[in-house]
């Protein structure tokens, strides 16, 4: 586990107001959702949304009764959600695992929306010795308090990459050496044909949509959990666990 990237520990917190918004975005803060009054305009609203372009962050365009909702106090139309845990990035993980003489392997949470599942996603990834996770940007979960406290705490122990470009994080991963391994029906291989001993990335899809095609056509591996009952699907929190504790099993042998 790369301990010295573990994400800091802090609380969720809701910040209002234009400025103070945009000097928490101006000062590295983690921005997990932002929402803005329809409709609003003036210079300074200007300048927040010249500055959520600078840094690559969409915020989404809300009744002002959302607003009101979320605080009673003066918000002026803007309201932002910092997130519990620092990102990072995998393009600085990957090279420290490959230094300290460990065989990465990372999960991949393809637009896993739950946040419940985000948690026990997490929870099972820092239990099995992953070594990061990567989710995307856009349409993925919000790491808040219940997916903190969901996850037992390992939101604050294993590091979180969130990226933009989320195609493009996979095939650096591959680019890297990792074999990449997509969790789908899509195939007649069962996950125990891969071999996990070898630096991994292991691909999960949420249960609606599963994993984006363009994954699945650029996967060095698709992979299935054997399935003998009459219902069709697993909750992907316990998918995750089966197939990261098949490398578990081939890793510790």
């Amino acid at each position: 586990m790369t301990g010295n990237h573990s994400a800091k520990r802090s609380s969720n917190q809701i910040i209002f107001g234009i400025r103070a918004i945009i000097e928490a975005i101006t000062s590295g803060k983690d921005i997990e959702s932002l929402y803005i009054q329809r409709g609003l305009a003036g210079g300074l609203m200007q300048e927040l949304k010249s500055v959520t372009n600078e840094y690559q962050i969409v915020p989404q365009y809300v009744p002002i009764e959302k607003l009101h909702r979320m605080t009673p106090k003066n918000h002026q139309g803007a309201v932002a959600v910092v997130s519990p845990i620092t990102y990072q990035k995998i393009e600085n993980i990957i090279p420290e695992i490959y230094e300290k003489g460990e065989t990465p392997l990372v999960l991949v949470l393809d637009s896993i929306t739950d946040v419940r599942n985000m948690g026990a996603l997490a929870r099972t990834a820092e239990c099995a010795g992953v070594h990061a996770i990567v989710i995307p940007a856009k349409g993925s979960a919000q790491i808040n308090a219940d997916a903190v406290k969901t996850s037992a705490g390992a939101l604050y122990k294993i590091p979180v990459c969130r990226h933009d470009n989320f195609v493009q994080t996979v095939k650096f991963l591959q680019e890297s050496g990792l074999q990449v391994v997509c969790c789908t029906e899509k195939t007649n291989d069962y996950i125990y044909k891969p071999d996990y001993k070898l630096p991994t990335a292991i691909v999960m899809g949420s249960e609606e949509d599963g994993i984006r095609n363009e994954l699945i056509r650029s996967a060095d591996y698709l992979a299935k959990i054997p399935m003998y009952g009459e219902i069709e699907s697993l909750n992907v929190s316990v998918s995750a666990g089966i197939i990261l504790y098949e490398a578990v099993r081939q890793r510790s042998q």
